[in-house]
């Protein structure tokens, strides 16, 4: 993608600092809203997406809940706590409705190339997960979002959904499995550069890249953004009423850079990532699902085993991870003095008091790090029994940045998610987290437009052009068939997605 040369100094209404799939959404939203406004985009590498949302450093996985087991936590009581699954799924029914809004009005190659379908599927053994996974089963078929989910007990039928992952496995394991036809794999990388080729043939909107951000500061209402030229070393000041920070894990040092006090007290805690890439076609060519199963006790929620066949530039792919590690880098193209840096006395109380809490993590962590080659190959071993080590390469993943923020009683806590941070004024905001992410990246933009430009959102224009461009916005999905139905047959003939039969009760 070429850059449009700055000037020394320009002003604009929005600035983006950062070139990934969360920018690219907020300014795509912001442009259909409102064309005439102007939009500069700062990005301290030469293209865009290639962090986190770069298709290789993340499971590219549309995160629908679907077979997700981290999102549907075991109560104390025995029951399953299915909130967050049908908020992650509702999301993600925004986000395909904004995709298929892109492709249906602009004609955009990226656009109709970078989502495949791809079953979802949950894999657990023991007797206790089996009666865990039937229980989650029957919850979440109560809703109209996950109609159509099957489960099984039944090795045959185990066979026909994921044959490598039953082939050589213990005739008397107990196993059970859920399937949801409807899943799908995303090339977030090739979605965001799809989105950026389309701001980039719009009026008022500049591309800034081997720009690093070096000062943020707010005055008389209007943020003054310097960037430097890391090839030249020249600076360039933006004047702007409004800044998304959209950086990945160089947010956190950015949002401290801005001084805004809702930015106080937040720390954050990187975590590294590594996958084993098939390299053998014949087994590449057996697998066609997403097969998720249960993380390790005191690991990482992205650091949920997974099977996954992806679509990579149009050629089939099968990983197999994420193995942790820890880095104190907070990018994968960053400094290892990010995190020592970071910690300043307004979050240095948080940050050591969500370290001591989470001590089993960093041990876990550090027996990541420690793993060899034949200890890759044992987990591996847990969800593909005949593998072998000759077909399987070692491959490194994105960086995350899970958030540490104060906390009134606790004193700091270590979260897992995504996290908007946001100027009382709506002057600026900023993504803190991982995952879901990139997959819920159209509801959590949806929410920062109605946060950061109140007056302008409500407006009848403005509610309009959302619900053009997001049909459901405003309904809830949740106990409405007819609508999920519609939304979901809309999206799926748009974007070249299989509508799953629901099956016969």
């Amino acid at each position: 993608m070429s850059t449009t040369e700055p000037a020394d100094s320009l002003s604009a209404d929005v600035v983006l600092i950062g070139a990934g799939i969360m920018s690219a959404t907020l300014g795509m939203m912001l442009k259909e809203l409102q064309p005439d406004l102007t939009i500069a985009i700062v990005e301290r590498l030469d293209v865009a997406a290639a962090e986190s949302s770069d298709a290789w450093n993340n499971a590219g996985t549309g995160h629908s809940a679907f077979c997700e087991l981290n999102y549907t936590p075991e109560k104390a009581d025995g029951t399953v706590d299915i909130s967050k699954a049908i908020k992650i799924a509702e999301q993600f029914e925004e986000s395909k409705q904004f995709w298929a809004y892109l492709a249906e009005t602009y004609e955009v190659k990226e656009l109709t190339r970078f989502v495949n379908h791809i079953p979802h599927l949950s894999f657990v053994w023991g007797e206790k997960n089996v009666d865990f996974l039937r229980k989650r089963h029957a919850a979440l078929t109560k809703s109209p979002l996950f109609q159509g989910m099957e489960f099984t007990e039944n090795r045959e039928e185990m066979e026909r959904w994921m044959p490598l992952v039953m082939h050589g496995r213990d005739p008397q394991q107990p196993v059970a499995a859920t399937r949801m036809d409807l899943g799908t794999d995303v090339n977030f990388g090739s979605l965001t550069r799809g989105m950026f080729t389309l701001l980039q043939q719009k009026p008022g909107v500049t591309f800034h890249f081997n720009h690093n951000v070096e000062k943020l500061r707010q005055k008389d209402g209007v943020w003054r953004v310097k960037a430097e030229d890391i090839a030249t070393g020249n600076s360039l000041k933006i004047r702007a009423p409004f800044v998304f920070i959209g950086a990945g894990g160089g947010s956190l040092p950015l949002l401290i850079k801005s001084g805004i006090p809702e930015g106080s007290g937040f720390g954050g805690f990187p975590v590294s990532g590594q996958w084993l890439k098939c390299v053998n076609p014949t087994i590449i060519a057996q697998h066609h699902a997403k097969v998720y199963g249960k993380a390790a006790v005191g690991s990482p929620p992205m650091s949920v085993p997974h099977l996954d066949t992806r679509v990579i530039n149009g050629k089939q792919e099968l990983l197999f991870g994420p193995y942790a590690g820890f880095s104190t880098k907070f990018l994968k193209k960053g400094s290892y003095l990010d995190l020592p840096l970071s910690v300043k006395l307004s979050n240095m109380r948080p940050m050591i008091i969500a370290g001591l809490k989470n001590i089993p993590l960093t041990k876990y962590l550090i027996n990541q790090v420690r793993q060899s080659p034949n200890d890759r190959l044992a987990a591996l071993r847990e969800y593909l029994p005949e593998a072998r080590a000759e077909d399987w390469q070692l491959e490194i993943a994105g960086q995350r940045v899970q958030v540490i923020k104060k906390h009134e009683k606790e004193g700091g806590i270590l979260e897992f998610g995504t996290e908007v941070v946001a100027a009382s004024d709506g002057s600026i905001a900023a993504l803190l987290g991982a995952s879901p992410g990139a997959s819920t990246a159209v509801s959590i933009m949806l929410g920062l437009v109605q946060r950061c430009f109140p007056t302008k959102a409500q407006t009848p224009e403005w509610q309009a052009k959302l619900r053009e461009m997001i049909p459901s916005f405003g309904q809830s999905l949740a106990d409405n068939p007819a609508l999920v139905e519609e939304i979901r047959t809309h999206t799926s003939a748009v974007l070249g997605l299989k509508v799953a039969a629901t099956p016969a009760q």
